[in-house]
């Protein structure tokens, strides 16, 4: 059985129901937002019987999904009944337009106030223009003005208007009364009536007999089919999310429960850790719904959007508090991992799942062999690169998976661990910051502790920001651009770079490695660094720490640099995976040993 069919609905028809409020909108719905032009464009395919596109409609009334309506802008409440018997869910921008115009003698555009709409009679029936310059839009004065401010057009009275054939658009529906005052004003002029039946005949029996494509779904419509339906005709402004969904259908469980206020007290103070300064609200649905969603059924842990529009408000406001502590607490993680901010953020998707863990563990996520299992499965999910996609699926299976091995319940590892593989040549490949891998490349040498090649001090919370850390190159571009011999796809590779503080980068510029190592180490006023009693070279333990051969630097060998550091960043990230790499030379992955 179908949830929904489609037929013609009458202009007049649809404009009446808007009118009595038996057609209403969900308040989810966003402002109206069109301007004259969008108007002007409308009323010109009405009046030539051209297609406007489908509405789409939802009667109420069904068990599943409730909504809090709101008038259409400019229906008189005293007017209309409080309860509608539809819902407009696409269509909204075309039906205030045409009950505006169609029943308001002015109408508020973006923009401008009190536009009032007339067709130039002329222009319509002679047909040598395009309709669309036949329609035009006047202020509240109802004057046109030259570009010198001379006026050009009056029609501030009803004489005006007959004198200037200009019909008011809000008349269309019931045009006797002008009729009859715009012939005795003409002295019933056989002429100006045959006119006026021209105009009659061509635009406004149009209006009378037009009919709009209206796809009604049944009260019975799942909570479901219905975000999916946004998704497929709600293009035109800002996309429809399940964060607005919920609103409504909270609105209406809940009299003066806000979904959205609640989320922007919750979004504030969580903005106090940069890393999760992006935090969609729709992610922190997803959390708390893994929460409610394993608290009821264990086994039927899910956070998919049809999990979301199944919370009630109490089950919000039960988990919500404990999906709040779990992002704080994966904010405190990254951080330990040298993650500070959204830049250096390999996987905001993988926030998910990270927080409802720490928030279902609790005290036990805080102990050192929770935090190790816990860093192993985070790498995996970074160096795996598993979570590109939609990703609903692994954030119910990581959950349920990751907490029960913490816990000890099972000693089977996550299937994220599992299936993570990372290939020996994706580190040629990693270039940008668009990758997550190589974001993580960039934490996990800050986390093994890194050190600024001028300064000598690793990474911290402060110095992070203070000291514009960010990922440079080590052999110079500018250097390496001049040396035929290497290619741009090696030295723009994750290979070629390291944290280094802005200024140091500045001191580097594009110097020769040889270069640069000797400035440092001569400028002892810049750098006591480098005044040392100890036997062991300073500069070597610094760039030991960023998993760089010395010698290669001092000998300007990009070569053996090259393929040196890649062999290093390869054993730091099978040590943060907990299991080796695939190399060149190995079996395929999936392929038996």
């Amino acid at each position: 059985m179908n949830n929904f069919h489609t037929r013609g609905r009458g202009l007049t028809e649809l404009l009446t129901d808007i009118g009595m409020g038996r057609i209403q909108l969900p308040d989810f719905q966003r402002d109206w937002l069109w301007q004259d032009e969008d108007i002007r464009s409308l009323i010109a395919s009405v009046s030539q019987s051209f297609p406007i596109g489908s509405v789409m409609i939802l009667e109420t009334g069904g068990s599943d999904v409730h909504f809090k309506p709101r008038l259409i802008e400019g229906v008189e409440p005293r007017n209309a009944q409080k309860e509608p018997d539809e819902l407009i869910l696409d269509g909204q921008q075309r039906l205030t337009a045409l009950y505006q115009t169609l029943k308001l003698e002015a109408v508020s555009t973006r923009g401008k106030k009190s536009q009032r709409y007339y067709l130039d009679m002329k222009k319509c029936v002679e047909g040598n223009t395009k309709r669309e310059d036949a329609i035009l839009s006047l202020g509240e004065d109802r004057i046109v003005k030259s570009f010198r401010g001379g006026m050009t057009l009056d029609l501030s009275s009803l004489n005006s208007e007959y004198e200037n054939d200009m019909f008011p658009v809000h008349q269309l529906f019931e045009p006797a009364e002008w009729r009859g005052e715009y012939n005795r004003y003409w002295q019933y002029d056989s002429k100006k009536g045959r006119f006026f039946d021209q105009f009659e005949a061509k635009v406004i029996r149009q209006f009378r007999v037009y009919y709009v494509p209206v796809t009604q779904l049944s009260r019975d419509t799942p909570r479901e089919a219905i975000c999916l339906v946004f998704k497929k005709v709600n293009t035109a402004g800002v996309t429809l999310t399940v964060f607005e969904l919920l609103t409504a259908f909270f609105a209406a469980e809940e009299e003066g429960f806000s979904l959205r206020e609640e989320w922007k007290k919750t979004k504030a103070s969580l903005e106090e850790f940069k890393v999760l300064t992006n935090l969609s609200n729709v992610n922190f649905l997803k959390v708390v719904t893994l929460l409610a969603t394993n608290a009821a059924h264990p086994a039927k842990t899910s956070c998919k959007n049809t999990d979301i529009l199944r919370l009630t408000v109490s089950e919000h406001k039960e988990w919500s508090v404990l999906a709040k502590e779990g992002f704080e607490k994966a904010a405190r993680f990254l951080h330990a991992r040298k993650i500070f901010d959204t830049k250096s953020l390999p996987y905001p998707a993988q926030l998910v799942p990270l927080a409802a863990i720490l928030a279902h563990l609790g005290r036990i996520g805080e102990t050192k062999p929770a935090k190790d299992k816990l860093a192993r499965w985070y790498w995996c999910g970074v160096f795996g690169e598993l979570y590109g996609s939609s990703a609903d699926t692994r954030f119910a299976n990581d959950f349920r998976e990751v907490t029960a091995w913490i816990k000890g319940e099972t000693t089977d590892e996550p299937r994220t661990i599992v299936e993570a593989n990372f290939q020996e040549d994706r580190l040629n490949t990693l270039r940008t910051r668009g990758s997550a891998a190589y974001k993580g490349i960039y934490a996990l040498l800050m986390h093994e502790g890194c050190q600024d090649f001028r300064t000598g001090e690793t990474v911290g919370l402060q110095t992070y920001f203070e000291d514009e850390i960010d990922i440079h190159h080590i052999f110079p571009r500018a250097w390496c651009e001049e040396q035929q011999e290497i290619e741009p796809d090696d030295y723009n590779s994750i290979i070629n770079k390291t944290p280094l503080s802005s200024y140091t980068n500045k001191i580097i510029g594009g110097k020769a490695p040889s270069e640069y190592l000797r400035k440092f180490e001569q400028s002892p006023q810049q750098n006591s660094l480098w005044i040392s009693e100890s036997e062991k070279d300073p500069i070597m333990e610094i760039l030991d720490s960023h998993l760089i051969c010395p010698d290669t630097l001092r000998n300007n060998d990009f070569q053996g640099f090259f393929e040196a550091r890649k062999e290093a960043l390869l054993k730091a990230i099978e040590e943060a995976m907990g299991k080796k790499s695939h190399r060149e030379g190995d079996n395929p992955p999936d392929a038996p040993a």
